[in-house]
């Protein structure tokens, strides 16, 4: 092997463990938040960006992380409020909905296509705390269109291969290692797509300072939206135990949501 390639393959490997120790370090512990409002209002105080994450169905962390934002408003803090649960196509229909009724949020969910899927009433009061406030709403989600092109188009990405696996490994954990091993890579492109969707739109804000609502696993700082970031952010997961709690700065544990074991269901979807 000639000193060039020598030189490249060293370079090539230095690069891989430079990575695989900056997911190492992502992975410390994150410190436990008692489940309150101000203990939470706490924990996003002061940062630019803050990755506020959630079980989707759950309604008293919807409750709570609601009750830390209205704190955190009313201490003097003026954070724009991003969504995942918003394409980013729907911004200007969001923007108009607020100047023709500027306080009802109805309005401005059925005017920004909310997406089908969501409880858009564990979402209202965000919603109403933004335009009670004049804080800006920001649709934040890559559409599902591009989502489902990146999904099922095979494609080389510039993502770490180190990121890419660790993602497919999430995406086989999070479908309870029932997903067909041709779907993972595709899950996984749409998944890094939609983290670096939300990390562009919600930068922009890190001057004034932002909060994204979003499921935990864009809020992990390991392989998430903050993988994306050019200015610091703090990531809080919201979750039901205290397991895989790891990839977060901090985390409050609530009480389980009352649900179906979402194994059980996907596998019978996958049964139809």
């Amino acid at each position: 092997m000639d000193r060039a390639r020598k030189g490249t393959t060293l370079m090539k490997a230095t690069v891989a463990a430079l990575l695989a120790s900056a997911l190492a370090c992502h992975a410390a512990a994150a410190t436990r938040l008692p489940p309150t409002a101000n203990a939470l209002a706490d924990a996003m105080r002061g940062s630019p960006v803050v990755l506020l994450g959630e079980v989707h169905d759950n309604g008293a962390q919807h409750a709570l992380r609601a009750q830390a934002l209205r704190n955190l408003v009313q201490s003097g803090a003026r954070p724009a409020i991003a969504f995942e649960q918003f394409d980013r196509e729907a911004q200007a229909a969001i923007d108009a909905a607020r100047r023709e009724r500027p306080r009802d949020a109805d309005y401005l969910v059925a005017q920004g296509r909310g997406a089908a899927g969501w409880d858009w009433d564990m979402y209202k009061p965000f919603i109403a705390l933004a335009l009670e406030y004049d804080l800006p709403i920001v649709a934040a989600n890559l559409g599902r269109t591009d989502a489902m092109r990146i999904a099922t188009t095979p494609a080389s990405t510039d993502a770490p291969a180190t990121l890419v696996r660790a993602q497919e490994n999430a995406v086989v954990k999070g479908h309870c290692d029932l997903l067909p091993a041709e779907a993972v890579a595709g899950m996984a492109r749409a998944q890094i797509a939609r983290d670096r969707a939300l990390a562009r739109a919600i930068e922009p804000y890190a001057g004034r300072s932002v909060v994204l609502l979003t499921g935990n696993g864009h809020a992990r700082k390991d392989i998430g939206v903050a993988r994306w970031l050019t200015v610091p952010s703090v990531s809080i997961a919201l979750v039901e135990d205290d397991e895989d709690t790891g990839a977060f700065d901090y985390y409050v544990v609530t009480e389980r949501a009352a649900r179906p074991d979402p194994c059980e269901e996907l596998r019978k979807r996958m049964k139809r």
